[in-house]
């Protein structure tokens, strides 16, 4: 391991992070670095942990309970089988790995230095932790309220009583220097550095950006039919039938090659064929102490009759209230834009022409404003409704925030579409939303975040810069520590995937009004690569890497947003002036024809699903044999077996 030459640095190479409360009672730490130093076949998890120093700015109000966590080559490696980590195998495949097979594999050169990447090490670190369980403890040490009980998690434990505040990554200044230059320092167009941006924060936040720059270049198509659009029929709102086509087909089309471009990258990294681990119980989930006949051990149980009737008595019906409240701010928003309509029309001007926007400005400024709320009480109420796993957890938030968003985004658009059927007041709401939407959420996200952060750094320096020498270029390791400590936690790509939920809503739904829309979001989405890389590489604490094998419940997400868009456009095009001419006296006819249209294009989307394999034809292959030779293994192992067992008999 590394020797780090700072003093009071520790011994080893430190990987993650844990910080307790500054007034953690010392039984319980003495406690707890013992259990982590223990090792695994007495129950412990074999780590190396030290307290962190002091540092060259030390003060009174520096918490001292920040502890650096390490591991040995051996014990890491012995926890990448733990975790089922799939490596590139000698032969070009991807297999997981065995410490016995270990020297098989690909990369792996003399005793393994360097095999496992430095995210990989702090994810295994973190599962090591966080399956460190209690034996016969009853209680943390110097805590009888934090009670513990045979298998508990202990890091768990500590987090849901407010003992452990923290866990994080430490960063890497040298990786992190090298993939801020290739990704976002150097302007270029070319595509995103994404075995590198996977190498240091793991396959999650690797596919998210993968998923940003597939859907940026899907884009381009529809940017470059809508921009002559635009020029050449935009002063006739009524000749959007061929772009309502166009819509049509390319979000059907889209959605089904991610997923093949998805299943490509999940399989080059390992993670397609992994493995799902076990999940463990929330921190925050509470119950009655009973036995899990699956894990067999004690843990919480909460009645699941119990948590139906929170969600459907409490938050199904604060839900249906948030849209109500949705609903009247739209009809608000109406009424001011019939009263600058009124005005307008009075006195012709530049300056009422000015005013005929400021309606629109509003509304989107307060659409976001009630998101982010709206967004705080959903966890609230997910929170409360006591949700076992953490899939489950976010699976109902996601739900939750999905409903409102999409209700408070787009419920003005569909009135103003098909109730009342004004295709230029549409147009104008749909740029403005877009617009005013996507300069907030560059504030929200990009700005706002850099200057607080930047304000926190200047302060960390200027305290460390009174005590250090002239001849230092580098933070210590203390303060470094310390300064990643203070800055904001990264919350997942949750914001991230809404935001691009909502943008894919605005092309897809209704852009044949409006065929700049595409143009606005490809801005909008090279802008989000750079502002977004510089926030992870600046701007937030580096998350654990999650060895994710696609984008999760936002692929079914995007698609039930691109059967709304069938369904939405199919609507738009038999409204249109050059649909209605084919049926000048039956309006029934014309609705029939619609409808049994629309439900055609779905069909032939469904049918797309089926036809285009999720997992391309040679990466079907290769995990089919893999599993084959698995299978052809188990078989010797098992004759082997017999045969020894015969002549232990004769």
């Amino acid at each position: 391991m590394q020797q780090s030459d700072d003093s009071g640095a520790p011994s080893f190479n430190p990987l993650v992070v844990l910080e307790l409360i500054s007034d953690t009672k010392e039984e319980a730490i003495t406690w707890l670095l013992s259990r982590i130093r223990t090792p695994q076949q007495a129950g412990g998890a074999g780590l190396l942990v030290e307290q962190l120093g002091p540092g060259v700015s030390a003060e009174h109000k520096d918490n001292p309970n920040l502890f650096l966590v390490g591991a040995s080559w051996e014990r890491l490696l012995s926890g990448a089988e733990d975790v089922g980590l799939f490596k590139e195998y000698s032969d070009g495949s991807m297999r997981g790995f065995t410490c016995a097979n270990k020297h098989n594999f690909k990369d792996f050169q003399g005793d393994g230095d360097g095999f496992l990447s430095m995210a990989e090490c702090q994810y295994i670190i973190k599962h090591e932790l966080e399956t460190l369980r209690a034996k016969d403890e009853t209680h943390v040490p110097g805590y009888s309220n934090a009670k513990l009980y045979p298998g508990k998690s202990i890091i768990r434990r500590l987090l849901s009583k407010g003992i452990l505040i923290q866990m994080f990554p430490l960063h890497h200044k040298e990786e992190l220097k090298r993939l801020s230059f290739s990704w976002y320092k150097k302007f270029k167009l070319s595509l995103q550095p994404l075995d590198e941006i996977r190498h240091y924060y793991g396959e999650g936040q690797a596919l998210y950006f993968g998923f940003l720059e597939y859907f940026t270049f899907a884009l381009v198509p529809m940017a470059l039919f809508g921009v002559p659009y635009y020029m050449f029929d935009w002063e006739d709102y009524d000749k959007y039938v061929a772009f309502a086509v166009f819509n049509v087909v390319w979000c059907t089309i889209i959605l089904e090659l991610w997923k093949r471009s998805s299943a490509t990258l999940a399989y080059h990294w390992g993670t397609l064929s992994r493995k799902k681990a076990f999940e463990e119980p929330r921190p925050g989930f509470h119950g009655v102490l009973g036995y899990n006949p699956v894990t067999d051990r004690e843990e919480p149980l909460y009645p699941n009759a119990k948590r139906q009737l929170r969600i459907y008595l409490v938050s199904l019906p604060f839900v249906l209230l948030c849209l109500y409240l949705s609903l009247y701010v739209m009809m608000i928003y109406f009424q001011m834009e019939g009263w600058a309509l009124s005005v307008h029309d009075q006195d012709p001007s530049f300056w009422t022409g000015v005013l005929l926007y400021i309606p629109s400005i509003i509304y989107a400024v307060v659409i976001e404003v009630m998101n982010l709320v709206y967004r705080y009480a959903a966890e609230f109420l997910t929170e409360w409704e006591n949700h076992r796993l953490e899939s489950s957890y976010q699976n109902h938030l996601v739900l939750k925030v999905l409903v409102f968003n999409f209700f408070n985004c787009f419920a003005s658009l569909f009135y103003i579409a098909f109730v009342m059927q004004d295709m230029v007041l549409l147009s104008q709401s749909l740029a403005t939303l877009l617009i005013t939407s996507q300069i907030l959420n560059q504030f929200m996200e990009a700005f706002l975040p850099y200057w607080l952060q930047r304000r926190r750094n200047k302060k960390m320096i200027r305290k460390v810069q009174k005590r250090r020498t002239p001849g230092d270029k580098e933070l210590p390791l203390a303060e470094q520590v310390r300064l990643e400590a203070d800055m904001s936690t990264y919350l997942g790509t949750f914001d991230d995937y809404l935001e691009l939920f909502l943008l894919f809503g605005y092309v897809s739904l209704f852009s044949c009004v409006y065929p700049l829309a595409a143009v606005l979001v490809v801005l909008n989405n090279v802008t989000e690569v750079y502002s977004d890389a510089f926030k992870m590489c600046h701007v937030f604490k580096r998350p654990f890497a999650d060895p994710a094998a696609n984008i999760g419940v936002w692929q079914l997400a995007f698609e039930t947003m691109s059967v709304i868009a069938v369904v939405t456009n199919c609507a738009l095009i038999g409204m249109s002036p050059q649909v209605k001419a084919y049926f000048p006296e039956s309006e029934t006819q014309l609705i029939l024809w619609t409808v049994a249209i629309e439900h055609g294009l779905l069909a032939f989307k469904f049918i797309l699903t089926f036809l285009i394999p999720d997992v391309p034809k040679h990466i079907q292959i290769k995990l089919a044999r893999l599993e084959f030779e698995s299978l052809e293994a188990l078989k010797k192992k098992k004759m082997l077996e017999g045969t020894e067992f015969r002549k232990s008999v004769q």
